[in-house]
């Protein structure tokens, strides 16, 4: 006899394996030892970053599964996340939790109002995330081994060592500290008002590491002639990319940079969709793209976004949130970078193995991420709907 599942709306069919009995949304702040800078503060555009906040989202199955998932805002937004959650998370109880594709589109309709990028969709990132780790794990594998690894390790490059506040000496001993922890490249921030200074800074720390590889960061605050000038000024370093030279969103800027640099052009990380991504690609404004699974809807729309980077032969560097991003840099085709912080440590029970310039991927089933209590400690906010079965 053959058995087809029911493929009417809001109906549940034989193939249905599991519901969705219980979800906890939880707001949780991050405080920083030091305060951050990058060229934006210098520029006066923000203030130093004193803290992060996370929208942690933990759910439960009927059959007793569990998956966990985050999202993050620096400086502001963090609790429009929260309360966007709060508003459209009832929707996910009796679902079936591998529907991800269909959730995410229910999710999105449920605040369909306020738009498909940006709070709205980073809410949702945090659930998304959540249910791919929820799968993982049932699945009895790492999340990249889910999606079909290309690699066990990726490499990695330091950049919490390298902002614009810290002083040049301890710019030079954090990048040998973070050489010698096993980090494979290191980062570092430009964009000063005074353009000698990021010129000194820069040969100071070639001198220092040698031929290992080097980026820098300008934070979106050049404007097009400034950021040609540093360009050419910077092709005798031989970086492995210029990052956000302009603005976010001057997709004609980077292009126009990335056709007369010899030097890389990376961005990516500021935009909040798959769409905005695509300007990039379109306009060939980027030799690496460098997306943020919680800023552009989770892991569900980032799986799109590697797509069309893979079409396009594009190097991928997903930005800050490694816990996530090294499962889905290993699971693309092209060899990618991962950017190591260590940030997040406090939050998590575990620790990610980083040796011979490679971050590597855990045994451990899903993320391999457990909330530690810590973080329980640092949460201003809970919300649970559902009931735990």
């Amino acid at each position: 006899m053959t058995h087809t599942a029911s493929s009417a709306v809001g109906t549940h069919g034989e193939a249905t394996l599991d519901t969705i009995a219980w979800v906890k949304l939880s707001s949780v702040t991050l405080p920083l030892a030091t305060p951050i800078s990058d060229a934006k503060v210098l520029t006066g555009r923000q203030k130093p970053m004193t803290e992060v906040a996370f929208l942690f989202v933990e759910i439960e199955t009927e059959q007793g599964h569990q998956g966990i998932g985050f999202g993050y805002s620096k400086r502001a937004g963090g609790p429009a996340q929260f309360a966007h959650a709060k508003e459209i998370v009832d929707n996910l109880i009796g679902e079936d939790p591998n529907d991800i594709g269909k959730l995410w589109t229910k999710l999105a309709w449920a605040g369909a109002s306020v738009g498909r990028s940006g709070v709205a969709t980073q809410a949702i990132a945090a659930i998304d995330v959540a249910l791919w780790d929820l799968k993982a794990k049932r699945a009895g594998l790492p999340l990249a081994k889910l999606l079909g690894a290309h690699r066990d390790s990726v490499r990695c490059y330091n950049t919490s060592g390298g902002f614009l506040h810290t002083p040049t000496e301890q710019l030079l001993d954090n990048a040998t500290a973070s050489l010698a922890s096993g980090i494979g490249g290191i980062k570092i921030k430009v964009g000063h008002p005074e353009t000698k200074q990021d010129l000194r800074r820069l040969t100071a720390v070639r001198e220092r590491i040698g031929d290992v590889p080097l980026m820098v960061d300008a934070n979106q605050q050049w404007d097009r002639p400034t950021a040609q000038r540093m360009g050419r000024a910077m092709e005798d370093f031989g970086l492995i990319w210029i990052e956000e030279p302009l603005d976010a969103y001057d997709t004609q800027g980077h292009a126009a940079l990335a056709a007369s640099l010899d030097t890389p052009i990376a961005t990516g990380e500021m935009l909040a969709s798959v769409a905005e991504h695509y300007e990039l690609i379109r306009h060939g404004a980027a030799d690496v793209i460098q997306p943020d699974a919680p800023r552009i809807g989770g892991i569900t729309q980032f799986l799109k976004l590697a797509a069309l980077a893979e079409h396009n032969n594009l190097q991928l560097a997903p930005h800050f949130a490694m816990e996530i991003h090294v499962h889905l840099a290993a699971a693309y085709s092209i060899e990618p970078w991962v950017e190591h912080f260590d940030w997040l440590e406090p939050l998590f029970n575990e620790r990610l193995e980083i040796s011979d310039g490679r971050m590597h991927l855990s045994g451990r089933p899903g993320l391999g991420i457990t909330l530690s209590e810590q973080a329980r400690a640092w949460t201003q906010a809970t919300h649970e709907v559902g009931k735990r079965p």
